[in-house]
């Protein structure tokens, strides 16, 4: 008889996996073959960096951001990892054509990797690069991007410049999921945290921004620089409209015509309710669809779209 207790349902692996390729250790596999050792620390420690892009309609949009991003925090991180960046390119356009995917979530990571005698040194580590495609994916399911997010802002603190650098990725989410779980306290769909003055930062996987009066602010510092929100910038200039970052107090926000969020995951999502009221008239504001139109008609632009180059399949 066994003295293990009976595994519930969520504990059985039923190696449900999103469809998709992976590439590690020189090869492509499915996502569900697709393991790191657990003496990895990327998962003992969270010691790694990646970035996500993605493909929509079978276009990398602006990719060599991303992976010029990805470069700067692998080096300011002290990793390497065998591959330039043409090369890391074609791996990437790889697993999307290998996977058939027209529409999908595209990340690479570096790891700090393992030593062989599990030394503390991270300079003993052999670093390991992976990667993988699975169907697009977004911080806002379908629902909430008709209706516009229900978003808590919380007073949870995000984790500080001083401690990590937010500009370099990383998986150091136990603040953002706690934010998650305050906001699920409340029945929101998200939440945003705040930095050490009290100031807006960002929410779990994206930038946030605030209209008011016809114009955009963000916040400036404790925040990753996404290049959602890079874009956001690009599309103002172009269509007149003034967009700053700078610290943005909590009121400002509960204040605001129009709030939306950012992320490679989603793109542009409107946010109509903060913690159950309404922002502004309750309704996806004329400024948010416009900036998310602007966003969308990007992806056909040859300045920023990289087509995926699928085999011929008879």
């Amino acid at each position: 008889m066994s003295i293990l207790p009976a595994l519930s349902a969520r504990h059985v692996d039923h190696r449900s996996y999103p469809v998709g390729v992976a590439y590690m250790d020189g090869q492509y596999l499915p996502m569900a073959e697709a393991k790191i050792s657990i003496l990895d620390y990327g998962f003992l420690h969270s010691d790694a960096t990646y970035d996500v892009a993605h493909v929509w309609k079978g276009n990398f949009f602006r990719l060599d951001d991303h992976l010029e991003r990805f470069c700067r925090g692998m080096e300011q991180l002290h990793m390497s990892v065998p591959y330039d960046k043409e090369q890391m390119r074609e791996i990437l356009h790889n697993c999307v054509a290998l996977s058939g995917l027209k529409d999908a979530y595209v990340e690479f990571i570096c790891t700090r990797g393992t030593s062989p005698t599990f030394s503390r040194d991270p300079r003993d580590a052999e670093n390991r690069f992976i990667a993988f495609a699975i169907p697009f994916g977004s911080v806002a399911n379908e629902e909430q991007q008709k209706r516009g997010l229900n978003l808590a802002v919380t007073d949870i603190l995000r984790i500080p410049p001083a401690s990590l650098d937010p500009t370099v990725k990383n998986y150091h989410w136990l603040d953002m999921v706690r934010a998650l779980y305050a906001g699920y306290a409340i029945e929101a769909d998200s939440a945003v945290l705040v930095d050490q003055e009290g100031n807006l930062s960002e929410g779990p996987g994206f930038n946030i921004f605030v209209v008011r009066d016809g114009e955009i602010l963000t916040p400036k510092g404790s925040v990753l620089h996404g290049i959602t929100r890079q874009t956001i910038f690009d599309i103002c200039s172009g269509q007149d409209i003034r967009c700053e970052q700078q610290s943005i107090p909590v009121d400002a926000l509960k204040a605001a015509d129009e709030v939306f969020i950012t992320s490679t995951a989603g793109g542009v999502m409107a946010v109509t309710r903060l913690g159950g009221q309404a922002v502004g008239d309750g309704m996806i504001g004329t400024i948010t669809q416009r900036i998310t139109k602007c966003y969308w008609d990007m992806h056909t632009d040859a300045r920023y779209a990289s087509t995926v180059r699928y085999p011929d399949i008879a």
